[in-house]
């Protein structure tokens, strides 16, 4: 009588084994390895999105040459805005002058400090033209955007 109700027991402990081994694999098998995988993947679909998009690539690639751009036209605008002051304009005049340098060289700033941020991106500085300078310097009246 002992050893059958060992064996029923013995049974019964397997049967749970089972059971639960059986619900671990379908847990996974269903469901657990996405949810696993859920940060990997998500990262591999965020990197398909922007590195690997053309788009992406095109635009990124593009838009260091708009901020270079932009750097250069800013000091065009001081070139010709101290050209006038240089002309002794009246009082007035001059003061606007001021101002309007102060302003553009604060733009100028602005767009070489974007500019060397996103140099810096890891999944940007990949799609920067080999002709543009990585960096770009402040101090530098005249920049260069393509050697």
């Amino acid at each position: 009588m002992f050893k059958e109700g060992s064996r029923l027991l013995g049974y019964t402990v397997l049967g749970i084994v089972a059971l639960a081994v059986c619900s671990l694999v379908a847990v996974f098998a269903f469901g657990g390895v996405g949810w696993l995988t859920a940060p990997f993947r998500g990262e591999v679909d965020k990197k398909n999105r922007t590195e690997g998009s053309g788009a992406f690539r095109i635009a990124t690639y593009e838009e260091f040459f708009d901020l270079c751009a932009s750097v250069q036209t800013a000091e065009q605008q001081l070139g010709a805005l101290q050209e006038e002051l240089d002309s002794k304009p009246s009082a007035a005049r001059a003061e606007k002058i001021r101002t309007s340098m102060t302003a553009v060289k604060a733009s100028r700033a602005e767009s070489i400090s974007t500019y060397n941020s996103k140099a810096t991106q890891e999944h940007r500085s990949s799609f920067q033209d080999a002709d543009l300078p990585y960096k770009l310097d402040v101090t530098i009246k005249e920049t260069q955007c393509a050697a």
